[in-house]
């Protein structure tokens, strides 16, 4: 899941090589944290949250 959203994070943004997916698992859960250059946070979160949201969706799918 972290590759995957590295990926796709790595696709979306001006500046790649900025980008850093760290995993925090407790138990059953995992929390994978997405960091990104300031620059293309807006594109990450996009209008109204719409990519943010698409990337949980894909994430939450890939997991069960």
């Amino acid at each position: 899941m972290k590759e995957l959203l590295e990926y796709i994070a790595k696709a979306l943004v001006d500046k790649p090589d900025k980008v850093e997916v760290n995993e925090v698992g407790e138990g059953r859960s995992i929390i994978l944290q997405l960091k990104v250059d300031e620059a293309d946070v807006g594109k990450v979160i996009g209008k109204k949250g719409r990519i943010a949201n698409a990337l949980r969706v894909i994430i939450k799918s890939v997991a069960t």
